[in-house]
């Protein structure tokens, strides 16, 4: 990933936050024909795992090439960056639009798995995941088991392993203060949560 130095992102803490904010993470895998991506909800297992399931007629899991490795791309608040938020347009006019955004990529080892308890495990904890916090949680158990049982068939279940987990905030840090300030300010009115990371980012 290119990632200058003034967005580099290696916090644990954050790249873990900026995973559980991304609402639908894409796995790229090297297949026998070419690229295979699968959109996909994601769990970050600390220290270095990620688990899923994909459908069991997506190719991927029986296409991808289990010797090389595969990349999971997160990404969390990210919008458009007017030039026109820019103090110093006003001053010197050399200014143009940018996108800011909040990444991480996670290179790793596919495993497949096809084991009903280990897949019922995965769905349950990616259900409790989604439904915490909710009025009223759906629970994997609230289905018969004979139907989740059947549910199950149709599932592969996926982790990948983590080798190199890689960060980037790119949050307006190489901005002068006062463009930094009123980026903020044009964001906010737009993009809330993307606000709220450049307000982090830049101790604003």
């Amino acid at each position: 990933m290119y990632n200058p130095p003034a967005f580099v992102e290696n916090d644990l803490g954050e790249l873990q936050a900026i995973m559980r904010a991304a609402s639908l993470p894409v796995l790229i895998s090297p297949g026998k024909t070419g690229l295979l991506a699968t959109h996909l909800p994601l769990l970050f297992e600390a220290p270095d795992r990620l688990t899923g399931h994909v459908a069991r007629a997506n190719p991927h899991w029986r296409d991808f090439d289990p010797a090389a490795e595969s990349l999971a791309i997160f990404t969390a608040a990210d919008g458009y960056i007017s030039p026109s938020f820019y103090p110093s347009k006003a001053e010197t006019g050399k200014v143009v639009p940018t996108w800011n955004y909040q990444t991480v990529h996670a290179t790793g080892r596919l495993e497949i798995t096809e084991d009903p308890a280990a897949l019922l495990d995965i769905v349950t904890r990616l259900t409790n995941r989604y439904e915490t916090g909710r009025p009223a949680p759906w629970a994997v158990a609230d289905a018969p088991a004979d139907f989740i049982a059947s549910q199950l068939k149709g599932i592969i279940g996926i982790t990948l392993h983590i080798t190199l987990l890689e960060g980037k905030n790119k949050l307006s840090q190489n901005r002068l203060k006062q463009d930094q300030i009123g980026a903020l300010a044009g964001v906010a009115r737009e993009n809330p949560a993307l606000a709220e990371a450049m307000r982090k980012a830049n101790s604003l």
